[in-house]
């Protein structure tokens, strides 16, 4: 299993009425449970671990995780409100730009107290990261976690880094660093190492990344594509082109996380020792697969992850 901890977000997607007016159609949504949906739509047992409001967002939630196959064993409900997000799409580039509404809200107090005393052997993969990591307390809960885990199981880290709610970047950045050092996995945009690393440009950016230690490290580029290094070497793979056209980009990136996952537990390469011997093919095969599926989804509005069938 790929077992997914973080938030969960009600995503807002603007939308045009008849009248030409703009409304707002909800959507569920949140990096974390993107992904898990993500997995579980291409072919893989996925989990979500996380606090869920026992509103009627809240529902909607654990009714879209169970109708995409997601199990949510490790789920919990509480009576706090669920996170929301506004978003904005860019008309020419189809980029998000979100506004987030957390105070208080049911994901952020993840408790120590919520987590399981342990996870069994059959969760291959933490993943992990994402708006959860800046708010506290969940992020002192899932740093724990995290750290509990290391040496147990693969950990996969996504830090989708939103700089409007990070109101102290040196702790955020001591806390990214402390993480990406554990991971087995670190997931990357170009946008996220530019806010972590300023002026050192992008190719010492990522250098910077890869010598805090993980197997490997995987940097999207938007159009630009992707490049990756692990214990082999690197490799650079084109982005796929999205059928028809972008639709926005809203969940691209956590569904080509969360196909990568499900393209290397498939390969049978989803551990701790396989992801340390790691092949240059290996790597490229399962950056190939996510970069199709997250073409699939900026074809579509909102964070719509493609079904096995639609990659085979």
């Amino acid at each position: 299993m790929v077992l997914s901890c973080g938030e969960t977000v009600m995503d807002f997607i603007p939308v045009e009425t008849r009248g030409g007016a703009q409304a707002y159609l909800p959507a569920p949504g949140g990096s974390p449970l993107n992904t898990a949906i993500s997995v579980a739509r291409l072919g893989v047992e996925a989990g979500f671990l996380g606090k869920l409001s026992s509103d009627f967002f809240g529902d909607e939630f654990v009714a879209r995780l169970q109708h995409n196959g997601v199990s949510t064993r490790y789920v919990v409900r509480a009576e706090a409100p669920s996170t929301l997000a506004f978003v904005k799409r860019d008309d020419e580039s189809g980029e998000a730009q979100y506004a987030f509404f957390t105070a208080a809200t049911a994901d952020r107090l993840l408790a120590s107290t919520d987590i399981p005393p342990s996870l069994p052997a059959s969760v291959s993969c933490l993943q992990f990261g994402s708006i959860s990591l800046v708010l506290a307390p969940a992020s002192e809960t899932i740093t724990e976690l995290v750290l509990r885990e290391r040496g147990h199981r693969v950990l996969s880290f996504d830090p989708n880094i939103r700089p409007a709610l990070i109101a102290d970047a040196a702790r955020y950045w001591e806390r990214f660093e402390r993480l990406a050092a554990v991971s087995t996995i670190l997931k990357l945009s170009d946008a996220d190492l530019q806010w972590l690393y300023p002026g050192l440009g992008f190719e010492r950016a990522v250098a910077r990344a890869r010598k805090l230690g993980p197997p490997v490290v995987i940097v999207t580029r938007g159009p630009q594509g992707i490049i990756a290094g692990c214990p082999e070497g690197s490799v650079e793979v084109p982005a796929a082109p999205p059928p028809g056209g972008i639709a926005d980009t809203v969940g691209a990136g956590d569904a080509f996380h969360g196909a990568v996952l499900a393209s290397l537990q498939r390969s049978g390469n989803l551990s701790l020792q396989a992801l340390g011997s790691l092949s240059k093919r290996n790597l490229e095969e399962a950056l190939q697969f996510g970069a199709r599926a997250a073409a699939i989804t900026c074809s579509r509005p909102g964070a719509d992850p493609p079904w096995i069938e639609e990659l085979e």
